[in-house]
């Protein structure tokens, strides 16, 4: 795809407007957002938002992220060429192209099959060979048989299921959103030294849950 002078002017003013107010400084980051197409990654009715300050469809109730959540988890999680970071929900897989640029080897997995077959494409027509894309459901049958650096985990969680957890090397972190809507809190964690936890509080969103990890439905009587 042909950038026009609307879209590239559409990327600065996404940088400089959204994502630095919004104190995402890393420079690192800021270079990938300013020079990874996110236009080739959008669903092709909503290429002309591709730099808007807003959710995108996917389909099936799905969303991309705004480029703001998505400058934030970056700058939260930021990894070092070299690591391998496990992505839950591959979405559009610009993420995972966000990640891979920075240097990561990344696995990313995605219960739904045509996301995933997308997101290959178009890794593909960028030239990004340092993301594997898997067809998997993170809370049933995903078994990776190996651990990784840090987890970004893209959609919400009612409550973060302990098998995230055990995927995450010593000293791993995990990025999550979770809670209930419409006020849902980003963090980061870590593992202590002593097994536990260090946590990052970092902002509040509302995204869509995770296919199976929205909290159970009550009922009033």
């Amino acid at each position: 795809m042909n950038m026009t002078p609307e879209l590239a002017l559409a990327r600065r003013n996404m940088v400089e407007n959204q994502v630095r107010p919004w104190e995402v400084l890393d420079a690192r980051v800021l270079e990938v957002l300013s020079k990874l197409p996110r236009e080739a990654f959008v669903p092709k009715p909503y290429a002309a938002l591709a730099y808007a300050d807003v959710s995108l469809p996917l389909g099936h109730d799905e969303v991309m992220l705004k480029p703001v959540v998505e400058g934030r988890i970056l700058q939260a999680v930021l990894p070092v060429p070299g690591e391998h970071i496990l992505e839950i929900g591959t979405g559009s897989g610009y993420f995972a192209a966000c990640l891979a640029k920075l240097g990561a080897r990344v696995t990313s997995i995605d219960r739904r099959v045509e996301f995933v077959d997308a997101a290959r494409a178009q890794l593909q027509a960028q030239a990004i060979g340092n993301v594997e894309c898997l067809h998997a459901d993170a809370l049933i049958d995903y078994a990776p048989g190996q651990t990784f650096h840090a987890i970004v985990v893209s959609g919400a969680v009612a409550a973060l299921p302990a098998r995230f957890t055990d995927w995450l090397r010593p000293a791993g972190r995990l990025f999550v959103i979770r809670g209930r809507e419409p006020a849902m809190q980003a963090v980061l964690l870590q593992r202590a030294p002593d097994g536990g936890w260090i946590e990052d509080r970092l902002f509040e969103t509302d995204v869509p849950y995770l296919a199976g990890a929205a909290p159970a439905r009550t009922f009033n009587l």
